[in-house]
């Protein structure tokens, strides 16, 4: 939320401090992407990497390297799959993959306990209490608190300048217990689910940062509510964005009259795919040409199976599985629109804004996508995009069909979506934000 800056010489004043501190940052930011003596230096931790689906993770730390920045990796856990991007080969070659418990952990205890037990003891007690009535939250902070604790002594002797960590759950804890022990600035993004479904200890983490990145306006505005307006001038919107290099519109396409959608993301709940095979099979019986290509895996793999050969789909919606970034890129080519049918569920999960829509848009493809969190802040309905109430297949099915009778609309959509990424979700705008936010903490501490 932007504050109303006030009118007369306060103003001016205000401005001219601002303006100061603003170039001071930029400065420093610049300083430290240009002079080796003086390079930034920032760990990264995240719950699981490499992992496909979080695209945003890879390529943010690509781009902040890009600007000088020395990154370290710390992720929680591996994760091994049998799609990974190529780019994410060497960054998980030079990771700190640590286990839960070894001896170099348990001499890293040793170390805090001997050194600082006050500071290790306390950072301990509050973690435990504060994520106590959370069985998710409480388990995950016991098993992680030895190894981020080594974590912690390993980048205060490698000389680690700030810690940011992706999302608000596990990782924030992490930067939360390097930030008492060690004294290192740490700041955290927040998504989706990790913020929605639980926000046990969410104010302490606050409180602890130095900054917290939430990734829409939407996440902001519960942020406060649920924290108060004492973390406002931490709460700093950052979208996540896409490279808009690598997705570029493509050239024109031959309207054969079928519609081909493409929908990306895990087979899961949250992405709603169930609702758009049944708006596939509600355009089909209007008469509709319809091909649609589900791309990812997941949990309701089987279900949607099931689905699609009961409505007898089985020639028009086809489940590709996992793909790369390169792969994603070649589909969104032949794509006519892009589907993104996200639902919260039962359990308080739902997404927040997804970066297949950015990547879609970017690519000139038009989306359609529910009316939930943080999407109406980039797809604004009948602008760059369309939008539908979540979980509602015949709206879907409605606003699929206005793209396929009208090549005109889809041609402005494309239009508008594509500019509306390049000036507010560009990946090396946000990476440029996030690394003077970065060099901001490091003088403040």
């Amino acid at each position: 939320m932007t504050l109303p800056m006030p009118t007369g010489t306060g103003a001016r004043s205000a401005g001219a401090a601002h303006a100061v501190e603003t170039r001071s940052a930029a400065t420093e930011a610049r300083r430290c992407a240009h002079e080796p003596e003086v390079r930034l230096k920032v760990g990264y931790v995240m719950s699981r990497f490499p992992r496909l689906s979080e695209t945003f993770v890879l390529y943010e730390i690509l781009a902040v390297e890009e600007r000088g920045v020395d990154v370290q990796l710390f992720p929680l856990i591996r994760e091994r799959g049998d799609v990974v991007h190529p780019e994410a080969l060497e960054l998980s070659s030079r990771a700190r993959y640590e286990p839960f418990l070894s001896l170099p952990v348990l001499r890293s205890q040793l170390h805090f306990l001997r050194r600082s037990p006050r500071r290790y003891l306390g950072a301990l007690r509050d973690v435990l209490s504060g994520t106590w009535g959370s069985l998710n939250f409480f388990v995950g902070a016991v098993g992680i608190f030895p190894k981020v604790a080594h974590a912690a002594r390993l980048m205060q002797a490698e000389g680690v300048d700030h810690v940011h960590c992706h999302f608000a759950n596990h990782p924030a804890v992490a930067g939360f217990v390097i930030r008492r022990l060690t004294g290192i600035p740490y700041s955290f993004t927040a998504h989706g689910s990790d913020l929605h479904v639980d926000r046990h200890m969410l104010c302490e983490k606050i409180r602890e940062a130095a900054f917290v990145v939430p990734i829409s306006q939407y996440n902001r505005d519960l942020m406060l509510e649920e924290c108060g307006e004492r973390s406002r001038e931490k709460l700093v919107v950052i979208h996540c964005g896409v490279d808009t290099e690598f997705f570029r519109p493509r050239g024109a396409m031959v309207d054969d009259g079928r519609l081909e959608i493409l929908s990306v993301g895990t087979l899961h709940e949250v992405k709603g795919q169930r609702y758009l095979v049944e708006a596939c099979r509600l355009l089909r019986d209007e008469g509709v040409d319809v091909s649609c290509k589900l791309v990812g895996d997941g949990p309701d793999r089987k279900a949607l199976t099931g689905q699609i050969a009961a409505a007898g789909l089985g020639d028009r919606v086809v489940l590709l599985g996992r793909r790369d970034r390169d792969g994603v890129c070649e589909l969104l080519r032949s794509a006519d629109v892009l589907a993104a049918p996200s639902v919260p569920t039962k359990q308080g999960k739902r997404e927040g804004i997804p970066i297949v829509l950015m990547e879609a848009m970017a690519s000139g493809v038009p989306v359609v996508a529910s009316r939930i969190s943080g999407i109406p802040e980039l797809v604004e309905d009948g602008v760059s995009g369309l939008l539908v109430p979540p979980a509602d297949a015949r709206s879907l099915a409605s606003a699929l069909a206005r793209l396929q009778v009208d090549p005109s609309l889809r041609e402005r959509l494309a239009v508008s979506g594509r500019a509306k990424v390049a000036a507010e979700f560009d990946l090396r705008k946000s990476a440029a934000e996030l690394v003077s936010r970065f060099a901001r903490a490091r003088v403040a501490a």
